[in-house]
């Protein structure tokens, strides 16, 4: 049987990699992650999915992150793991080195944080919803997640987004982490677009902008496909409860929402030739808006469509305009 339980006929056997279609490239950010790489990897090999590559990018590791992997390499045997040094700018311009990287090129491609850990179903489910989207058009799949503590103990779940995923609340949202994120080539190809002209937020927020805003297709699984690891790093990162909401409302009143946007705007402008007409009016109408008075701001954020995914999120919205905020 094939990874996703029909037979494959055509399906053969080079060593321990079995070669079928389709392959997904696994674009790994590591830095400083021994703790937890482990665990990780060990969800990769576990996946029903079989046809697969980890590409790893470190971003400096002063740790035995680079001699986890390295052992992993010559574990896995040749072909499945790659190790590439990264530019050491952060998080976001590690992952947009692998998606750029021109030795990288397979039929989809997942992103993958260090310190988490994949359902076995992860990229099974997510394929059979992409296999199904022609390949020529943009696709990306992204799911909830389980947040877990460092001894791998549930939290809690991320919210259950019930809104469709559109360009309109992209440009104000981001509704899944890139740790969920599987996306076809149509996709790798619009998030490459510009290369090192674009200074992206962040490379899931922009995979999410760049999908919806080029008329691509995205879907959120309600079932939870990573167990989202928090931890003394990233607990901020955490999208459940009190604390979440927390550190969204500092967001909001910090201007830190309002750079955010500011900076999606200049990297979509960048971008503005691959948005579809509709778009790109759109875009102008979200720009137009946060430049006018109070009225004509309330007036001009119900006239640009643009949402967040709750009732609360939608207020916190409102209020951002009214403050100048967002």
């Amino acid at each position: 049987m094939s990874s996703d339980g029909n037979v494959n006929k055509h399906a053969e056997k080079k060593g321990d990699l079995q070669v079928q279609s389709p392959r997904v490239a696994i674009l790994l950010s590591t830095y400083n992650g021994e703790r937890f790489l482990k665990d990780q990897l060990d969800s990769f090999a576990s996946q029903t999915h079989k046809n697969w590559k980890v590409f790893a990018s470190d971003d400096g590791s002063k740790d035995k992150t680079n001699e986890i992997l390295l052992k992993y390499k010559d574990k896995w045997g040749e072909g499945r793991l790659s190790v590439y040094t990264g530019p050491k700018k952060g998080y976001a311009e590690n992952f947009y080195s692998l998606i750029c990287n021109p030795a990288i090129r397979e039929d989809y491609y997942a992103y993958s944080d260090q310190d988490d850990v994949w359902s076995e179903k992860k990229l099974q489910r997510a394929l059979s919803w992409l296999k199904v989207v022609p390949k020529k058009k943009p696709a990306l799949y992204c799911s909830r997640t389980i947040s877990v503590d460092a001894k791998n103990v549930e939290l809690g779940m991320s919210p259950l987004f019930s809104k469709p995923p559109l360009f309109t609340n992209a440009l104000i949202q981001n509704i899944a982490g890139g740790n969920t994120m599987v996306f076809n080539e149509a996709a790798a190809r619009l998030i490459r677009y510009g290369g090192n002209e674009i200074d992206i937020t962040a490379h899931d927020w922009w995979t999410y902008l760049v999908v919806t805003g080029a008329g691509g297709e995205v879907f959120y699984d309600p079932m939870p496909s990573v167990r989202y690891r928090q931890h003394g790093q990233n607990l901020i990162g955490a999208n459940v409860g009190f604390v979440a909401r927390f550190f969204r409302i500092r967001d909001l009143f910090d201007g830190k929402a309002k750079r955010w946007a500011d900076n999606n705007i200049n990297a979509l402008q960048v971008f503005r030739p691959m948005l579809t007409s509709d778009n790109q009016e759109r875009l102008d109408r979200f720009i137009s808006f946060r430049k006018q008075k109070l009225l004509l701001r309330l007036v001009g954020l119900k006239r640009s469509g643009v949402y967040r995914q709750t009732l609360m999120g939608n207020i916190g919205l409102l209020v951002g305009v009214m403050f100048r905020r967002i």
